[in-house]
């Protein structure tokens, strides 16, 4: 764990002027504000934050069988849907371009159908990743668009998400004296962030906790992600038939809300591959994440007409959907270094205590338009 001083950043100022104008803002404001500022936010600003030099690296980057053996999958999902003339396959939060790199390139060299029928639409706010994917996927621009999932219509289509949900950003709730408490950031007396608790800030997040039967214990803190919902309420609407594949870390909710080791929440945020202990100490500066609610978003999925087709852990997961045959596929006519780094790669994503074991892969499918539950748009 690392500590990072404060110091002072065009958002940090930002943020110290709203609070002495308007007053303490919730934990989920100040935390929009670091991620996604139009200017400053951390997935906004240009500078690195994948890969060795940036402050985490995701499954994609790691090595590209990651991406090779979904690729298989939605093959798969391709001859679910009757092997469409048309396939709308979009990627959500796509970073930088490797897994769309790999995924064009497996269905190219293995899958020349779905190839053919694949229109690749790339959702990703930041303007430095955006750069860096249009000019990965070169020679994939043929069938390769960038656009947000909301001016768009899917169908049939699949929409894929990796570690997108757990950066949404989360009101952090406690109890005291048994009443619903909410966090909020304030300024201290030396002008730093700090932190305050104050009543809930709006009656949804009480609602939420009935709705999924969540009860806090004295004391505990715990996040609730809003926003979840509302982004499967705006993908449901423009997926009209076919699958939303989303990988995250997240636990089921009597586990995520019950267990002892998470009593003060899994709000966490990363710098240099390293966990920050001062969360508030350099918005726009460092990633901040949460453990998500499994059980909340296959519910509200239900609700929307999304029907839970699988879910597993990734290690799991991969190991059914062919990362071995695609593996044997690959190492079949390259070089002994070639053919050692992609086992080594296999090996480290099907490790029981690996990085892809903490990591779940849910399916949800939208059989037709006529399951629209009427969910009014975006």
């Amino acid at each position: 764990m690392i500590e990072v001083a404060p110091y002072t950043t065009v958002l940090a100022e930002q943020l110290r002027e709203r609070i002495k104008r308007e007053g303490p803002i919730t934990f989920r404001e100040w935390m929009r504000a670091a991620l996604y500022d139009e200017a400053e936010g951390y997935y906004r600003r240009p500078h690195q934050i994948w890969g060795r030099e940036g402050d985490y690296r995701t499954s994609p980057e790691r090595s590209g069988l990651f991406a090779a053996t979904f690729a298989r999958y939605f093959a798969g999902l391709y001859q679910r849907l009757d092997n469409p003339r048309s396939l709308t396959l979009v990627e959500m939060g796509g970073g930088a371009g490797h897994f769309a790199f790999g995924v064009l390139q497996t269905l190219q060299a293995y899958f020349p159908q779905v190839f053919a029928a694949t229109r690749y639409v790339f959702d990703e706010i930041s303007i430095t990743a955006q750069t860096a994917a249009q000019q990965r996927l070169l020679q994939f621009s043929g069938c390769v668009e960038f656009a947000s999932v909301t001016d768009i219509e899917i169908d049939p289509g699949i929409v894929f998400s990796n570690e997108l949900l757990d950066a949404f950003p989360v009101h952090r709730l406690t109890l005291l004296a048994g009443t619903l408490c909410e966090y909020y950031v304030t300024l201290g007396s030396d002008e730093q962030f700090a932190w305050m608790i104050g009543p809930a800030s709006t009656p949804e997040v009480a609602e939420y906790l009935h709705r999924h039967d969540l009860r806090l214990r004295e004391g505990q803190v715990a996040e609730v992600s809003l926003e979840m919902e509302a982004w499967l309420a705006k993908v449901a609407t423009k997926l009209r038939r076919g699958y939303l594949v989303t990988v995250d870390y997240g636990a089921e909710a009597a586990e995520l809300y019950s267990s002892a080791e998470r009593e003060r929440g899994t709000l966490r945020s990363f710098h240099r591959h390293a966990f920050v202990e001062n969360l508030l100490a350099a918005p726009g500066d460092s990633d901040l994440t949460s453990t998500i609610n499994w059980t909340a978003v296959r519910s509200a999925g239900e609700s929307l007409g999304l029907e839970t087709v699988q879910f597993a852990r990734q290690d799991k997961f991969l190991l059914a959907a062919g990362l071995l045959d695609q593996l044997q596929l690959e190492t079949a006519n390259v070089n002994e270094s070639d053919r050692l780094r992609l086992s080594t790669a296999a090996r480290e994503m099907l490790l029981p205590n690996g990085m892809a074991a903490n990591f779940q892969v849910l399916v949800q499918e939208k059989l037709s338009a006529a399951n629209d539950l009427g969910t009014g748009g975006e």
